[in-house]
């Protein structure tokens, strides 16, 4: 089974416009999950009525009583292989309707245990991301939480002898020397679309099953941002040219990129108002106790090396039933700010995006 076209493309949408917000501070580089974002809000849109899940429908595509088996669907399809690890889990500290536990079969369901939680997280991310990215506190109603975990092997493994340091210029101008792997590459896969050269790394299938991942790099024109780079990873077919080349080679940093993103920081932009609203959000199917989301986190990690990848992603969706405490609004050479995304191995899922501006570090 493959992802349904329509959730494909509203998984896309949503990619595009949270990194586009993302990008907008200045440069920096970030790491994020949209498919992990998108799981999370849905889960959480599953028992949104009325206004409220027509404004999360404009965001995620789906809401109310259709989003559960939606993102049941989509969660059991991106988890079909060993190597990525796809979670759901709430806890809780009010009432919820039994017919919204019951719609969403795959997620575990128990009250508020901050040391359960962490260790859940821990545990389903193999030790990339060591506890829930935000605390608990004893007024929360509830904190949905989806975990992706990937770790995958490429197909064709960077020679380990051919790394040396090589000059990364980031977005500042400042260069310096760091990690970097080299490679050939198929003619196949490369190609340029609006300006940009993307590079697509396979990873190796397992036994009688379908690659788990592919990894493309996208190089825009010198001085383009994330916004403008990012999703032409998974730009259509109709929009790329090949490379005119007999053979290709390129250079790209061995690096780990590690974000904590305050997702409620950009949720207006994104459309998302009613529903972090005490007055205004209606969450009706969800429990029959007033609730509204009062936050929401990810914390994301992609570590690129010689032999694959590893990527994680912790996505937490508070509520609370009182009103919510004011917010503060606050050859190709990949040797500049440049973009990785990891798409789910049969579509083009964004299941993590990232925005290397910095000068890449890389964690033992």
């Amino acid at each position: 089974m493959t992802t349904d076209t329509a959730l494909e493309a509203a998984v896309q949408r949503l990619g595009e416009r949270w990194t586009g917000e993302l990008a907008r501070p200045g440069g920096s580089s970030f790491v994020c999950s949209p498919a992990g974002l998108w799981l999370a809000l849905t889960a959480v849109a599953a028992g949104a009525r009325t206004e409220t899940a027509a404004e999360l429908r404009a965001l995620l595509g789906v809401a109310g009583r259709e989003a559960a088996a939606a993102m049941t669907e989509a969660a059991r399809d991106w988890g079909r292989t060993e190597a990525l690890n796809v979670a759901t889990r709430v806890w809780n500290s009010v009432p919820l309707h039994e017919e919204y536990e019951r719609s969403l079969p795959d997620v575990g369901f128990g009250p508020v245990d901050v040391a359960e939680a962490d260790a859940w997280v821990r545990e389903r991310t193999s030790g990339l991301i060591e506890r829930l990215p935000l605390s608990l506190g004893g007024d929360i109603a509830l904190a949905l939480v989806n975990v992706l975990a990937l770790e995958a092997f490429w197909e064709l493994p960077f020679d380990m002898a051919r790394t040396r340091d090589v000059p990364f210029t980031d977005a500042t101008g400042t260069s310096l020397p760091v990690a970097t792997m080299h490679a050939s590459v198929r003619p196949g896969d490369v190609w340029t679309t609006s300006g940009a050269h993307v590079v697509e790394l396979r990873c190796r299938a397992e036994p009688g099953g379908p690659a788990p991942a592919r990894v493309r790099f996208v190089l825009g024109e010198p001085g383009e941002g994330a916004a403008g780079v990012l999703p032409l990873a998974w730009a259509s077919e109709g929009s790329r040219a090949p490379l005119d080349a007999g053979a290709v080679t390129f250079s790209l940093p061995r690096f780990t990129m590690r974000t904590k993103i305050r997702i409620m920081d950009q949720l207006p932009a994104l459309g998302v108002r009613r529903a972090t609203d005490s007055g205004a959000a209606d969450f009706s199917g969800l429990s029959p106790v007033p609730l509204h989301i009062s936050e929401a986190v990810q914390e994301a990690v992609v570590k690129i090396a010689e032999k694959g990848v590893e990527a994680a992603a912790v996505t937490v969706v508070t509520t609370r039933a009182a009103a919510p405490r004011p917010r503060a609004v606050r050859h190709i050479a990949f040797d500049r700010p440049f973009g990785v995304v990891v798409l789910d191995g049969s579509s083009d899922v964004p299941l993590f995006a990232g925005w290397q501006a910095d000068v890449p570090e890389c964690e033992a």
